[in-house]
């Protein structure tokens, strides 16, 4: 595991907090102040692109991103793949550039089944409590794929606390 903090471009120095291994505060803070993720993947036909909304979960050593999608589409079908990995960002729209915050990831996904799937769709619907407010809606995403994108590495962008200031974790 790698943390670091600059302030700027370059150079870095060790922190970020906490136990070993465990994911920063405000990397972990960040994934919960977004629901949407550009998530980005390759298929046969090239790089592709596509948002998604998240529920972060999992723990400090493990973040763990919940997202919903069919295996017909384009992204399904290639996250089905063994291995299948992913790079993405989360940000907030319409910033101004002096208060940009935003991540980037990258990771592996595996679609969930059985108990995990159970406590992946319990952090889903708790994000977005619409889903189990709307029966019909309820009903089609449980017959949909359920996702957990594990990050391997993230990076946390914050203008606000300086131009270009990165926070990086790698698991």
């Amino acid at each position: 595991m790698t943390t670091y903090e600059a302030d700027g471009p370059e150079g870095g120095a060790p922190g970020g907090g906490g136990a070993a291994g465990d994911c920063p505060a405000g990397i972990r803070q960040a994934l919960a102040a977004h629901t949407t993720l550009t998530l980005a993947y390759t298929d046969d036909d090239g790089p592709q692109a596509c948002a998604v909304l998240y529920a972060p979960g999992g723990d400090a050593a493990t973040p763990l991103l919940y997202f919903v999608t069919a295996h017909s589409t384009r992204h399904g079908r290639a996250l089905a793949r063994p291995g299948a990995r992913v790079a993405f960002t989360a940000q907030r729209d319409g910033q101004e550039w002096s208060g940009l915050t935003g991540l980037q990831g990258r990771g592996g996904c595996r679609e969930l089944t059985g108990a995990a799937r159970a406590a992946g769709w319990a952090a889903y619907t708790g994000r977005f409590p619409f889903v189990a407010g709307d029966a019909r809606l309820r009903a089609a995403l449980e017959r949909t794929a359920l996702w957990e994108l594990r990050p391997d590495w993230l990076r946390l962008i914050d203008n606000g606390r300086g131009f270009g200031h990165k926070q990086e974790w790698r698991a």
